[in-house]
């Protein structure tokens, strides 16, 4: 008895060692044949997932945590016979996956594609900016000599004042001296050689002028042989008064600002472009703007000057427009709506900026493939303008692209990614 139990413990050793030596080599060279997909199919539960956000995975149904969409059943897909020839072959697969969709369901979603083409772009710059005045036009009155304003006619801030107006009479007595000194050289003639006597009334005849004397009062002084008490100050130009810092009877000095005068018959339009729009703007191109509170009327003008840097916070650069306004309609600090007319880009290849899907990480478009296949296809991308995007890679003429229902294409696109990376990662597992 103990013999018999012997023997059968070696003959049942014997038949496990020869199933084990040729069944493990038949599975090898099965699951060798096997892609990753199919292999991964048998060895995968179903999975859950949400079509808006394919990082959510769960192992039974539910709904989405972050949109509340109710999670879609997904089972792995085995990969076409010419992925598999592919693949053998030693060839690189897509970076994205092919998505196919039947006719019915293109049509339910809405797709519309185009076409990309090449042409032109204009650099069209639209911005917002503030009516300013003209600092090539404005000036500031002070005294150059210390003395008392006897007699004020320009009373208030925002009075128009014409060129040669007389602002105000002013008494002093530096300039008083200067004319007792002017007189005493006109009555001296028979002092010294003539060349002498002419070239020290010149020189006091400009001292009177540096010291803040017109030249009309000069020559009412010579021509009446007698001092002016009270000197008159003219304006320099015409203009609006827009700071008035003296009264009547005040003592002024050279360092008192008197008046501040600005001619706003041509104004400047403060504005701002973006850091992608500097190549575009540049000195003596056209401008148009509009002002909101003055509806239906554009003025024409131009880039005068291009601030040399951007500002820190916004990062946006300062450009200054330079406008006629005769009629003075344009007033200060007035918001207006500009536009910057740039030279066109010629013969570039363009789509339309709807097509584009921008991300975090990369910027792609759907490309129709045809017969209801989709694959997305990242892009680089150029300037935008005017509704259109300039693609520098990724594209070529003539392609077809998805204009409208590609945001969920790419989303079922990213599932199928996240599928075939899942599958992957398990195979490499097993």
């Amino acid at each position: 008895m103990r013999t018999f139990i012997i023997f059968l413990l070696t003959a049942t050793l014997l038949l496990t060692a020869c199933e084990n030596a040729d069944g493990p080599s038949e599975n090898r060279a099965k699951a060798m044949d096997d892609t990753a997909l199919e292999h991964a199919k048998k060895h995968l539960n179903p999975k859950y997932i949400c079509p808006m956000h394919p990082k959510i995975i769960r192992d039974e149904p539910g709904s989405c945590p972050i949109c509340g969409m109710n999670l879609v059943k997904k089972e792995v897909e085995p990969e076409p016979q010419a992925s598999k020839a592919s693949k053998h072959s030693g060839q690189q697969q897509d970076k994205h996956p092919t998505v196919t969709i039947r006719p019915e369901i293109i049509q339910k979603m809405g797709v519309r594609t185009t076409t990309v083409e090449k042409g032109n772009m204009q650099k069209y710059i639209k911005t917002v900016g503030y009516v300013a005045y003209n600092e090539d036009k404005l000036v500031h009155i002070h005294p150059r000599s210390s003395g008392w304003v006897e007699k004020l006619y320009v009373r208030r801030e925002g009075d128009v004042v014409k060129q040669e107006q007389r602002l105000l009479e002013m008494y002093s007595h530096e300039v008083l001296e200067a004319q007792q000194d002017f007189l005493v050289a006109l009555r001296t003639k028979n002092q010294g050689t003539s060349l002498n006597r002419q070239q020290y009334k010149e020189a006091i005849r400009n001292r009177l002028r540096l010291l803040g004397v017109p030249y009309t009062t000069i020559r009412q002084i010579e021509r009446q042989n007698q001092s002016i008490n009270n000197v008159p100050i003219f304006a320099p130009q015409s203009g609006t008064v827009t700071h008035l810092n003296i009264r009547e009877g005040m003592y002024v000095t050279p360092s008192v600002e008197m008046f501040t005068i600005v001619d706003l018959s041509n104004i400047w339009v403060m504005v701002e472009v973006f850091e992608h729009q500097l190549d575009w703007v540049s000195k003596g191109l056209t401008a148009e703007i509009s002002v909101p509170a003055l509806p239906g009327r554009v003025w024409k003008g131009k880039v005068d000057y291009v601030y040399p840097e951007l500002e820190l916070k916004t990062r946006t650069l300062k450009v200054r427009l330079h406008f006629n306004n005769p009629k003075g309609k344009l007033k200060l600090n007035l918001f207006a709506q500009a536009v910057i007319h740039g030279k066109p880009k010629k013969n570039v290849l363009k789509i339309p900026q709807a097509a584009l899907i921008v991300t975090g990480t990369r910027e792609s478009v759907i490309k129709a493939l045809g017969d209801g296949r989709f694959q997305p296809v990242d892009v680089k991308t150029g300037m935008r303008s005017q509704g259109e995007v300039e693609i520098l890679s990724g594209l070529k003429k003539g392609n077809r692209i998805v204009l409208s229902g590609q945001f969920l294409i790419d989303s079922e696109a990213n599932l199928q990614a996240s599928f075939l990376r899942f599958g992957q990662q398990q195979t490499h597992q097993h």
